[in-house]
């Protein structure tokens, strides 16, 4: 992606939505994050189903701020957060289960990554960082995890709100079941748009947009393993068995990444 190609895509966006790239320091370190050698060729080819720039603009990235990505997993916004902060003067926080030692030997060249913090987070974790600290927290595809155990959404979400500002932002990113209903706990992965934002509402939020940057009309959401039929998953079999008769990957590979809403939540 070029400086054209950001500028475009940033202007297509609701121009109250585009509150980081109104520096052009802030929209070079954006570019260069985005370009940069320090993405991988697995997380880079996503990008066209994924939208980083457009989605990171409607979220409200700004320079300078801290942070935290919950269950940052193979990392794709981790090449592009932890490089943009570093640049910016900001904090990039990974929050996970374990002590973190692992995922910091990965990103542990401050000459690329800058200061990379880890936070625990797990059913009985503490805080995330000091109370009312944060100026972003990003959930991506992972809120449909928390739904199978009684109490750990609401206990993520209690997390999320303790570490966030007021006024802060809780970006989310999910697989969205819509129109078809939610199946129970969203056991396919797929979950419904007006559950999820009742959930995270209720828990001290207000829904301040929504985006279709991520939707994908081709996602029927009736695969035989779920939302993890699709890729990046590209799950073949359950475990144990072989593919179900008829089963073709090529056909999953074509409907690409699930349909997803983008939300953008605010601390109230």
């Amino acid at each position: 992606m070029n400086r054209r190609q950001l500028g475009l895509a940033l202007s297509a966006l609701p121009l109250a939505n585009v509150a980081f790239a109104a520096s052009p320091t802030a929209s070079d370190a954006l570019l260069s994050a985005l370009d940069g050698p320090q993405r991988t060729a697995r997380n880079r080819i996503r990008d066209r189903f994924r939208h980083p720039a457009e989605t990171l603009a409607f979220w409200g990235l700004k320079p300078g701020a801290m942070v935290v990505e919950i269950n940052p997993a193979g990392g794709y916004w981790t090449e592009i957060l932890a490089p943009y902060l570093k640049a910016t003067g900001g904090v990039y926080v990974a929050a996970q289960a374990g002590d973190g030692s692992a995922f910091r030997a990965l990103y542990s060249d401050p000459n690329i990554w800058g200061d990379v913090r880890t936070a625990v987070f797990d059913a009985a974790s503490g805080p995330l960082v000091p109370d009312q600290s944060a100026d972003m927290v990003i959930a991506s595809r992972n809120i449909h995890d928390w739904m199978w155990t009684p109490g750990r959404l609401e206990k993520a979400l209690a997390d999320f709100h303790a570490a966030l500002r007021p006024a802060a932002t809780l970006a989310v990113e999910e697989h969205r079941a819509d129109p078809r209903p939610m199946v129970e706990e969203a056991r396919d992965g797929y979950v419904a748009t007006a559950w999820l934002t009742a959930a995270v509402e209720k828990a001290g939020f207000r829904l301040a947009g929504t985006s279709e940057i991520n939707a994908n009309p081709k996602d029927t959401k009736d695969y035989p393993f779920g939302v993890w039929t699709l890729p990046p998953t590209r799950r073949t079999h359950a475990k144990d068995k072989p593919p179900p008769e008829g089963f073709d990957p090529a056909k999953y590979e074509a409907i690409g990444e699930s349909d997803r809403m983008t939300l953008r939540f605010s601390r109230v």
